[in-house]
């Protein structure tokens, strides 16, 4: 028997999908609309004063007047609005300060507005009713769902709330969600990571969850705790538990650590949310990549990953992306953001509608010796290496060895498995040999006898959970990067005593 609730989702998830395909299959003209009123929104403006916007009637005057910035170079302008003063980026005052810890700036204050903050709350919840709408399954809206996420206590600053994006979101939780919603408020706003999950184990071990969602590094430390206390698969505990929602880093790695912990498979959905803006979400469980939010005040440029470093590189629109190419992906916002370097990189999987993934950061790379290895040739690499095996991977993050004690320069891996393989030799050899058929600049390197093929090293169980609490990065929206061009991360591990 169907619920009222679970009933009433389906005509919404048909409406919702049908004006979610309106604009996906209008995507040039719902960008050139979107820039229209961002331009015209924003003239007024400081920012919008100093760059002419007045001036701007089309993309080409858009790219003469404003240069691509990062946080950095934005910051003058963002530090003005920090202190209180109003229509510097975006008209009035934001609403919120989503507070981030940058590498390069220390902490960044990303601005979310009355304009920008529905996009972050729609994108989510289309995500699911889309999922409801291509199969028909609506059963989980009467069981209790879960967001691991940061505390949603805020502070004021000069009367603009400030926190972590994902306690942000958690004041706009739906009224028809709220009895749904676990943890508790209480247990949300617990601020030591660990004292925080154990207290989710407790409070979500008698409830019949069905939705779980979270960095999957993170949800997989609540997965391994709740196993711990019961001593059984989370699908035996959670007999209904049907869906997983996750996004920030790439699911196959876990995939097969998570399906040993739940002990069946589920249905997953990734999400690609940042402080900068609701970028996509997975539309269908048939087809690969996630689909480009175009509507949501929002618009895009892209530069190749490889010509980015050059003097001035090509700045394109989704009118002339390919499939395949790794791009660095640029945003205009609502927020005020204006020709932003997110940092993340994208590769088109479909332009009908728009699809991406996400490929890795841009200053996430390996290129000690001129091979600009990406996150996403590392992620399939691991990937084609374990399959077939029984070989589960808890994390994992990989660093150029420059200077060994003896023999030539190699990529070395740092991998917490589940149980330590026996025969590290031959999944070195699979995964190196992934690598090379991926990066043809990395194969030359290996073949001139340049590098050396890959070595891993073992990381002790729970030894990047360790790492990350010594760096003060434990739990919320802290994830390990894939890949460094240095040896920081690698140093820390051997330095901690983290490697077998």
């Amino acid at each position: 028997m169907l619920s009222i609730k679970s009933a009433l989702a389906k005509p919404f998830a048909k409406r919702v999908k049908k004006s979610v395909l309106k604009w996906a299959n209008n995507p040039i003209e719902t960008q050139q609309k979107v820039f229209n009123e961002l331009i015209s929104e924003a003239a007024g403006t400081q920012f919008g004063k100093d760059h002419d916007f007045v001036s701007i009637n089309s993309y080409e005057d858009f790219k003469k007047r404003v240069p691509i910035r990062d946080y950095e170079a934005l910051k003058s302008y963002v530090d003005r609005v920090v202190a209180g003063e109003e229509n510097v980026l975006w008209k009035g005052k934001p609403l919120y300060f989503a507070k981030t810890s940058g590498t390069t700036s220390g902490a960044k204050y990303i601005p979310l507005t009355k304009e920008s903050m529905p996009s972050h709350i729609d994108a989510a919840r289309n995500a699911i009713l889309m999922y409801i709408a291509e199969t028909g399954n609506a059963k989980f809206v009467d069981g209790k769902m879960i967001f691991l996420q940061g505390s949603p206590i805020l502070k004021e600053q000069n009367g603009i709330q400030l926190g972590r994006l994902s306690g942000i979101v958690a004041h706009y939780v739906p009224s028809y969600l709220q009895k749904n919603r676990m943890p508790s408020w209480d247990t949300n706003c617990i601020e030591d990571w660990e004292t925080k999950v154990n207290a989710i184990v407790e409070e979500t071990l008698p409830e019949n969850m069905t939705v779980i969602s979270g960095i999957p590094s993170w949800v997989q430390m609540y997965f391994e705790k709740i196993q711990e206390k019961t001593g059984q698969k989370v699908g035996d505990v959670f007999q209904n538990f049907e869906l997983f929602i996750y996004g920030g880093v790439n699911y196959e790695p876990y995939r097969a650590k998570f399906e040993n912990l739940i002990g069946r498979k589920v249905d997953s959905i990734e999400l690609f949310p940042a402080s900068e803006g609701f970028f996509a979400f997975q539309d269908s469980q048939k087809e690969k990549g996630m689909l480009l939010q175009l509507n949501s005040g929002i618009f895009y440029e892209f530069i190749k990953a490889d010509d980015f470093f050059n003097d001035n590189p090509e700045r394109i629109t989704i009118a002339d992306v390919e499939l395949g190419v790794n791009y660095v992906m640029i945003v205009s916002t609502n927020a005020g953001l204006w020709a932003y370097n997110v940092g993340d990189t994208v590769m088109f999987t479909s332009l009908k509608p728009y699809r991406v993934i996400v490929s890795g950061r841009i200053k996430h790379f390996i290129s000690a010796f001129g091979e600009h290895v990406i996150g996403k040739e590392v992620e399939q690499a691991l990937k084609e290496g374990i399959e077939g095996t029984s070989f589960e991977i808890s994390e994992f993050t990989v660093a150029p060895q420059i200077n060994p004690e003896s023999g030539l320069p190699y990529h070395e891996w740092f991998i917490e498995f589940e149980t330590i393989p026996e025969d590290l030799a031959s999944l070195e050899a699979k995964i190196d040999q992934s690598l090379q058929q991926q990066n043809t600049y990395y194969f030359d390197l290996i073949e001139g006898k340049v590098l050396r093929p890959l070595k891993i090293t073992a990381v002790k169980k729970n030894g990047f959970t360790e790492y990350m609490k010594s760096i003060g990065k434990l739990g919320g929206q802290n994830k390990i990067p894939r890949l460094s061009n240095d040896r920081k991360i690698a140093d820390a591990l051997f330095e901690q005593g983290l490697t077998k």
